[in-house]
């Protein structure tokens, strides 16, 4: 909805932290969950460490809001479902988010969610939908070879967002 897109925003950034340089994670410098790769990709130029060190929520908001949250099209999805299908595309990309809501909803999962896929979302119980999300969420991130180093972090983040995307769509 629409209306979720700052809270959906600031609580994403409570999971991403700050700047961390991990040598175990894929991702490699990141900050505020942002990688220096998209961050690169979204400036269209090479960024330094100092510049990724000095991103603020605020630097970072507008990138989040074109590059998942639009993608996503979580401003037209339910209460729940887009904080649930947001966090996920944040953490493992819009394509895996879009495709998730696909295969839920019974519709073709081919990663560009339009009119028909948001029919087809709209019509299905939020709950369940935020529900499921995490549960695909969970099995996929425990086949990733990352996931004895990341595992904790990654679980306990899919039940914060299960619970609160959840609470969302109960009270929507």
């Amino acid at each position: 909805m629409k209306e979720n897109w700052e809270n959906c925003f600031a609580m994403v950034l409570k999971h991403e932290g700050g700047f961390v340089n991990h040598p175990k994670d894929p991702g490699g410098m990141t900050n505020l969950g942002v990688t220096r790769a998209n961050w690169e990709r979204y400036l269209n130029r090479d960024v330094t460490e100092a510049e990724m060190r000095a991103l603020t929520p605020e630097t970072v908001k507008p990138f989040y809001k074109t590059q998942y949250w639009d993608k996503i099209k979580g401003d037209q999805l339910p209460s729940g479902v887009d904080y649930a299908a947001y966090d996920l595309a944040v953490n493992s990309g819009t394509g895996r988010a879009a495709k998730y809501l696909q295969e839920i909803a019974g519709v073709t999962a081919d990663g560009m969610i339009g009119p028909k896929s948001l029919e087809a979302i709209q019509s299905c119980n939020a709950t369940e939908v935020a529900d499921a999300i995490c549960d695909m969420r969970l099995d996929f991130l425990k086949k990733l070879s990352t996931f004895e180093t990341f595992g904790n972090g990654w679980t306990d983040r899919v039940v914060k967002v299960r619970a609160k995307s959840v609470s969302m769509a109960d009270e929507a």
